[in-house]
């Protein structure tokens, strides 16, 4: 089979999100100018390089109460900073919680019964529990094309790891099964390691 995206492809569901996978889920937490705190996961993440450390997120779609994005995105752009806390297979019924369409000004904190922390770089709260958070200042937000599509890059400024995901001096996946997005309704989470040598090592 082989479609154009501006043809349409016939399919009862959209193929594209389910042929990128399995993508990490970026658990993005960020504070509006109320102090409210937000919570939201977005599987267009990823880390982009490592000198300094820098992570993105995409954002698609839009709420009408927050001028053409959603609230994540809105709250960046007036604090310039956020996190990113990564995703464990154990959490993921209240990561799905997070992601429901609420209110501006809905704290998915309270909402999913998550504990919080204070950040330690930045002004923002962190999902205490996490296997790991990335405290973020942002660099810049790059309007995509299409209607709603944002780009946020962010420097990691401070990294918080739980004691129990270290082992043998290594953040070890394998201790709490990180969770990833696949197609459609569908996750997958890691739960066999393999390693492998590059060419000359």
């Amino acid at each position: 089979m082989f479609y154009r995206p501006e043809d349409g492809h016939g399919l009862p569901h959209n193929p594209f999100n389910a042929i990128v996978t399995p993508r990490p889920i970026g658990w993005i937490s960020s504070r509006g100018d109320d102090g409210t705190d937000n919570l939201a996961p977005y599987s267009f993440f990823n880390a982009v390089a490592y000198v300094p450390p820098q992570v993105m997120f995409a954002s698609t779609g839009a709420k009408a109460d927050r001028d053409g994005t959603k609230d994540s995105v809105s709250n960046i752009r007036q604090s310039g900073v956020f996190c990113v806390n990564i995703v464990e297979y154990a959490m993921r019924d209240a990561m799905n919680l997070t992601s429901g369409p609420w209110e501006r000004g809905e704290d998915e904190f309270t909402k999913a019964g998550l504990a919080r922390a204070e950040c330690e770089t930045i002004a923002c709260s962190r999902v205490a529990e996490a296997p790991a958070n990335l405290e973020c200042r942002l660099t810049q937000i790059v309007e995509l094309e299409g209607a709603s599509n944002f780009l946020v890059l962010g420097e990691v400024t401070g990294v918080h790891m739980r004691e129990d995901c270290i082992r043998d001096g290594q953040f070890d996946v394998s201790t709490f099964n990180p969770l990833s997005r696949l197609g459609y309704r569908d996750y997958a989470y890691v739960s066999d390691v393999f390693s492998l040598k590059r060419p000359g090592e």
